[in-house]
């Protein structure tokens, strides 16, 4: 499954753009029978009316947000029902295995439609409608899936990056850019800081549910490898964990108990962190003008980066075609992308010119989000791609590494020698191709080599 995202309390209108959609918990298939006019199969109740099935906005405030924002921009009646990812994956496929499609209209992340390619209608014409929308040309490959032809349009996009307390800039080190950071200049600034401040200031979120193995995955391991499975225990990998262990000596030991960064850099105990921009948003919320968000640092391979892209996707012999298609070009007009973001804070994966009255958490997440994925060297990376549940097994064996090597001290080489094992056992099980940084070949098989 993918990341179950921090979701702040309910807060007032002020700070709503606080909350970030993210897969939630699953809903109870009582719940769906009785939400949205859809029954336990996903299919939309009424003639007209687009069955609108996703895996996005699952907890109910975001969700009636997020149909306020259809039925102000969207001109045909949509009937949205979220779900968990493994009951949008079982409904897709049983209904188009049974030769029943009552769906009209697919929303998930890039993992969640990946796996179903087989069973979405090819979009392509679609997107050369929407060419002047200015969709990156990393996003525009993904939405191929690893085929010839594209299975979704692009829909809306979320990543990580890095928080910083302006209190830490004065250990900086001279002549770096802190919005163009490299590996070395991280770890030094890291010392220098806790040189300067007499204790650590830079954390990671370590903790039973933080998402540092995210880091591993997407940043570190494609900065210093250019993957993330296949390159798992060579030498550059090696070093990057090296490199990891070193840092990990320069941060705040009490990270192992953070699951997200916003709390202690809110109360101060740390200064520079990364996370998860729905982890990060709230530090900033009440003084803005104290924090700066900046992208991930970059390594010899370039800036790895993890990218959590959704798309739309129109099923195979799916209902109310031309509504759904309007329906999706509805969803990327600008005031439409701008309205999500407002509302449930993602971001547009359009190019379009953000408003000056976002709030400043959020305006800072905003303009380091481009600035990351369009900086020289960017490495899309991706979370696992096809694993479904084993999600929760893949990214165990990344926190095995920061455990045995970060917090045993175990020799680097022996620990990914035996966790590549690990992997591959779970990988050869499930017989999936890699996905981006790793070379995407659909009918091969994923590996650590």
């Amino acid at each position: 499954m993918t990341d179950s995202y921090f979701r702040p309390p309910p807060i007032g209108p002020s700070r709503r753009s606080m909350l970030l959609a993210g897969l939630g918990t699953a809903l109870s298939l009582p719940f769906l029978s009785a939400c949205s006019g859809f029954d336990t199969s996903g299919a939309a109740a009424g003639a007209g009316s687009v069955g609108f099935l996703s895996t996005q906005f699952t907890p109910v405030e975001e969700k009636q947000r997020y149909e306020a924002v259809l039925k102000k921009f969207v001109k045909v009646p949509v009937a949205y029902n979220s779900v968990a990812n493994n009951v949008f994956a079982s409904t897709v496929q049983s209904q188009e295995e049974s030769g029943n499609v009552r769906l009209s209209l697919l929303g998930g992340l890039h993992g969640d439609l990946a796996p179903l390619s087989k069973s979405l209608d090819d979009v392509d014409y679609l997107l050369r409608d929407l060419a002047g929308s200015g969709f990156s040309k990393d996003i525009l490959e993904l939405a191929k899936v690893g085929g010839p032809t594209s299975k979704y349009v692009p829909w809306m996009q979320a990543t990580y990056l890095v928080a910083v307390n302006k209190k830490a800039l004065e250990w900086l080190p001279s002549g770096v850019d802190v919005n163009d950071l490299r590996y070395e200049d991280y770890l030094a600034w890291a010392k220098a800081a806790k040189k300067g401040a007499g204790r650590p200031v830079f954390g990671m979120p370590a903790g039973p549910k933080g998402l540092h193995h995210r880091f591993y995955q997407g940043f570190l391991l494609p900065s210093f490898t250019g993957g993330q499975i296949t390159t798992f225990r060579n030498p550059d990998a090696v070093t990057a964990w090296n490199y990891m262990r070193e840092l990990w000596d320069n941060m705040v030991p009490a990270s192992t108990n953070y699951d997200a960064m916003q709390e202690p850099l809110a109360r101060g105990e740390v200064l520079v962190a990364w996370d998860h921009v729905a982890r990060l948003v709230g530090a900033p919320a009440a003084k803005p003008e104290d924090w700066l968000m900046v992208p991930a640092p970059r390594g010899p391979k370039g800036r790895g980066y993890m990218l959590i892209v959704a798309g739309l996707a129109l099923p195979k012999g799916g209902l109310e075609r031309e509504r759904s298609e309007q329906v999706i070009r509805s969803l990327m007009e600008p005031p439409t992308q701008i309205e999500t973001l407002r509302k449930n804070a993602f971001f547009p994966v359009i190019q379009t010119e953000l408003p000056t009255d976002l709030a400043g958490a959020i305006a800072l997440e905003a303009a380091a989000v481009r600035r990351q994925q369009r900086s020289p060297g960017a490495l899309l990376a991706l979370p696992p791609v096809g694993v479904g549940a084993k999600d929760g097994e893949v990214s165990q064996i990344f926190k095995n590494c920061f455990q045995e090597i970060c917090l045993n001290g175990s020799p680097v080489q022996p620990v990914l020698d035996q966790q590549a094992t690990q992997l591959n056992t779970i990988l050869k099980a499930l017989a999936v191709p890699c996905w981006a940084p790793d070379p995407v070949s659909p009918g091969t098989k994923c590996e650590v080599a």
